[in-house]
C-alpha cells in the first residue's frame, strides 16, 4: 500500500501538524510506503500523484479544508480518505463527504457532530490521534531538564505546579481553572498556574483579559503566562515539571495534551465532555468536571474559509453547541483533592500512563490505520 499524506509538512509543533506527523511516522516504521507533503503545496501534491500513484490520499484537518485535502487530490484521479477533526459544526461540503468511501475523525464527539451536521453513519471510522509515549515519559524533579523549567518558569521546589498548554488559556479552560484555584487557595499547599500559550495576534488581548482576571480574584501572585515559540522536543520537559495538568477545554475534538501529560504520569483535571470522554477515565486517569454551561448560536455569518460566498448566513435549527464551559464548582473540587494528596497525584497519574501506552501510542495508531484502511477499502 502506498499512501500520500497531506498535513502541515514539514511539521510544526501545531496539533494537527502533530497528528499526521506521528502516523507517518507509525506507518514507516511498519514498512509502509507513505510519503508526506504539506496540504497547500498545489505542485507538490501534483508531483507525488504523478510519480508516487498513492493508491490512498489522507489529508489531516477540519471539514473546511476539504479543497486542499479532498477536493484537489480527487481533481487528479486520486483516492482521498480525510482523517478529521471538528469545530463545533459542519457547515458545508456535505455532499462532498458523502460521497467518499471512508471519513476518519479523531473521536466519537466529532463522529457525533458530523453525523448531526448530515454525514453518513457508515461512511466514518474513529481513529484516535497517537502519542509518542517514548518521548513522553514519566521524569523527576531532579532530572536537570525538568529542574530548570521549573526554576525558569518561578516554580519553587515546594510548590505544585498546575499546567495549561495550548494556543492560548481560556480556550482550554484557563478562566475556569483561575477561578476554581481562587475557590480553594487556602485550603491548599503553595502552588503556581502557568498558561503556556502560542504567540500570536489573537492572544495578544486574550492573555490581557487572562491575567486581569487573576488580579480580580487575587491570585496575580501565583500566575504567569509564556508566550515564547517551542518546539515539540521542549514539550515532554515541560508535561514532567508540572504536578497537575489542567485543560477543561471550551472546545476539543481529541485533546492532544491531555493525552501526552497523562503519558508522562501527571493526573489530568478536565471536563466531561467532548473527546475527553474517549481519551481520559474519569476517577482513574484524571478528574472530568461537570458541564456547567453550553453555548449554542443560531445563526453564523460564514465567508470562502467555509466554501460559502462572502457574507454567507447560516441559520441552525436547532441552535448548534458550539462551546463548552467546565463547572467551576465541579472543577475546585478535583483541584482540592489532587493538591491536597500526593499518592492520589502519583496513582491516577500512573493509571494515565498504563492507559495511554495501551490504547494510544502512535504505532497502535498506525497499525488501526492499516486495518480499517484494508477492511474499508480493500487496500494493503
Amino acid at each position: 500500500m502506498k499512501v500520500l499524506l497531506l498535513y502541515e509538512y514539514p511539521a510544526s509543533p501545531s496539533g494537527l501538524a502533530t497528528q499526521g506527523d506521528l502516523l507517518y511516522r507509525g506507518l514507516a516504521e511498519m514498512g509502509v510506503d507513505v510519503r508526506a507533503v504539506n496540504l497547500q503545496s498545489s505542485v507538490e501534491k501534483r508531483w507525488y500523484y504523478d510519480w508516487f500513484k498513492p493508491d490512498v490520499v489522507v489529508g489531516i484537518g477540519y471539514w473546511g479544508y476539504t479543497p486542499d485535502i479532498i477536493l484537489h487530490p480527487q481533481s487528479f484521479g486520486a483516492l482521498a480518505v480525510p482523517w478529521l477533526v471538528a469545530d463545533g459544526y459542519i457547515a458545508n461540503y456535505q455532499e462532498v463527504l458523502n460521497s467518499l468511501p471512508l471519513i476518519l475523525v479523531t473521536s466519537n464527539w466529532v463522529k457525533e457532530v458530523y453525523l448531526r451536521d448530515g454525514i453518513r453513519d457508515d461512511r466514518i471510522e474513529v481513529l484516535p490521534v497517537g502519542c509518542d509515549t517514548d518521548a513522553f515519559v514519566p521524569r523527576t524533579k531532579q532530572d536537570p531538564r525538568v529542574s530548570n523549567i521549573r526554576r525558569e518558569l518561578g516554580v519553587d521546589p515546594e510548590e505544585i505546579l498546575i499546567l495549561t498548554v495550548g494556543g492560548d488559556l481560556a480556550s482550554k479552560g484557563g478562566q475556569e481553572v483561575l477561578q476554581a484555584l481562587a475557590m480553594i487557595d487556602k485550603e491548599v499547599p503553595a502552588w503556581r498556574y502557568v498558561g503556556k500559550c502560542w504567540p500570536q495576534a489573537r492572544t495578544i488581548a486574550q492573555n490581557e483579559q487572562d491575567m486581569q482576571l487573576a488580579k480580580k480574584l487575587g491570585i496575580a501572585d501565583k500566575f504567569s503566562l509564556v508566550t515564547d515559540i517551542v518546539s515539540r522536543n521542549y514539550m515532554p520537559y515541560l508535561l514532567a515539571a508540572s504536578d497537575i495538568y489542567a485543560a477543561p477545554s471550551r472546545l476539543e475534538g481529541y485533546g492532544m495534551l491531555q493525552v501526552e501529560a497523562g503519558a508522562c504520569e501527571k493526573p489530568v483535571v478536565s471536563i466531561h465532555a467532548m473527546g475527553m470522554l474517549d481519551t481520559l477515565v474519569d476517577g482513574e486517569t484524571a478528574y472530568l468536571a461537570k458541564v456547567g454551561v453550553e453555548n449554542r448560536i443560531g445563526e453564523s455569518i460564514l465567508g470562502p474559509e467555509a466554501g460559502y460566498e462572502e457574507k454567507h448566513k447560516v441559520i441552525f435549527d436547532p441552535p448548534r453547541i458550539v462551546d463548552y464551559r467546565a463547572d467551576v464548582e465541579s472543577l475546585a473540587a478535583s483541584l482540592l483533592k489532587l493538591m491536597n494528596d500526593p499518592e492520589l497525584r502519583k496513582k491516577m497519574g500512573a493509571a494515565g500512563r498504563k492507559r495511554v501506552v495501551e490504547c494510544f501510542d502512535y504505532r497502535l495508531v498506525a497499525r488501526q490505520f492499516v486495518q480499517i484502511i484494508g477492511k474499508r477499502l480493500g487496500l494493503t
